[in-house]
């Protein structure tokens, strides 16, 4: 069976989803839109500021469309966050007082949070340093321990913090459903717990956003739709974003000030594009799953699964595949074709971990890209795509490389 042959069967396995996959693209459009639309956004909330970026009405209008988008009353957008770990340590350490709990349902936090929740030593202040008090329930077998869980909500902590995507982990994405159910159950046991979302790799996958109070994420991952050249998102209530913002920039200033470097247009047309873009890669991610298990390859997310974020795990099985599969995403890219990715140390990860992005915005996860951390089983990870069509002439070029 020739490698056409291979893909064009996948794409048929998988044409209903595809098409649940574009309506779901339209829905989210429409909600993007409508926020615009409402909030009667203008060419002249294009404009540079300067200095502290007063009474700047483009960054004003950017974050009232983002909190409306994701369902939540306000938001903080900036391009001074610099990435997801920012954002989401930003929302941990603008809220979380010493003393006070926080629980981690869905295991160990992803491996660049670790500094910040105090579990791997750091010079910088994190969450054991001011004396807040961290627990964990692992996941058995991919699912909430909701029996663990409810147990633990007995003492009412004062936190609840959920991982949306797996992650460099193996296992499932939790849809909207499930996290809203475990969101209610939670209200339900200890109303006066505060629920708080990464939300990274997930938003417009769906039409709904999960009901968390606080959620947060990176504007080089979905929402930036790959034009936004930096920046991350914290969402939630009016209070805990008020007390965020004054972590962000200082007490009594809070979202007054921070200049938007002239970077409200890419924001939100990246935001506006990000609807389709998120569709091409969560079907570039599904074909890529298919071709794989066709080929006898272990995968998650499953073409069976429901598709919530744009990251398909791979089982490769040996360093040669994955340093071969890196290669091959490298090769095929638009920027540094001509590079070949190998297997360094990163920040925040025990591992070496090999990347390949020949991104036009450096380390964009909504671009094609794929990276691995060098330790069995040699689970690859493929992320992202501005456009189906890039996905699926990598797909061949990969297989070449790999099989």
């Amino acid at each position: 069976m020739t490698i056409n042959v291979i893909v064009e069967n996948a794409e048929k396995k998988l044409s209903k989803k595809f098409q649940e996959i574009d309506r779901v693209s339209e829905g989210n459009l429409n909600k993007v839109l409508v926020a615009m639309r409402r909030n009667k956004l203008s060419d002249y909330h294009f404009n540079w500021n300067t200095g502290y970026g007063y009474d700047d009405s483009g960054r004003e209008v950017t974050e009232k469309i983002f909190a409306e988008v994701l369902g939540k009353e306000d938001s903080i957008v900036r391009t001074q966050i610099t990435s997801g770990t920012h954002a989401l340590s930003l929302m941990l350490l603008g809220l979380i007082e010493p003393g006070q709990s926080i629980v981690s349902i869905t295991g160990k936090p992803y491996d660049t949070l670790e500094a910040t929740f105090g579990i791997k030593e750091t010079k910088g202040i994190n969450l054991k340093t001011i004396g807040a008090v961290y627990h964990q329930v692992d996941l058995i077998n991919g699912e909430f321990d909701t029996y663990k869980i409810s147990e633990v909500l007995k003492s009412s902590p004062d936190y609840v913090y959920i991982q949306r995507s797996p992650g460099y982990s193996w296992r499932r994405h939790f849809n909207v459903k499930e996290i809203d159910d475990m969101i209610y159950h939670i209200k339900n046991t200890s109303p006066k717990t505060v629920v708080l979302l990464d939300n990274c790799y997930g938003e417009f996958t769906e039409f709904a956003e999960p009901k968390a109070d606080v959620v947060a994420g990176s504007l080089i991952k979905n929402l930036g739709g790959g034009i936004a050249l930096s920046g991350g998102y914290v969402a939630g209530s009016a209070v805990l974003i008020e007390k965020i913002a004054e972590r962000l920039t200082a007490p009594g200033i809070g979202k007054e000030i921070g200049l938007t470097f002239g970077q409200t247009r890419q924001m939100l047309q990246g935001l506006f594009l990000a609807p389709s873009v998120v569709a091409g890669a969560m079907k570039g991610a599904l074909l890529m799953g298919e071709v794989f298990e066709q080929l006898g390859y272990k995968v998650a997310p499953k073409a069976c699964d429901s598709a919530g974020h744009i990251i398909q795990a791979i089982e490769l099985g040996s360093k040669e595949k994955l340093l071969k599969f890196c290669e091959a995403v490298q090769r095929i890219s638009p920027v540094n074709s001509h590079v070949r990715p190998v297997p360094a140390p990163m920040p925040g990860y025990e591992d070496d971990v090999i990347m390949a992005a020949g991104a036009f915005v450096q380390g964009s996860s909504i671009e094609m890209s794929a990276d691995g951390p060098v330790r069995e089983p040699y689970n690859i990870y493929f992320q992202g795509g501005l456009c189906y069509e890039h996905v699926r002439i990598a797909i061949k070029e990969i297989l070449e490389a790999v099989c």
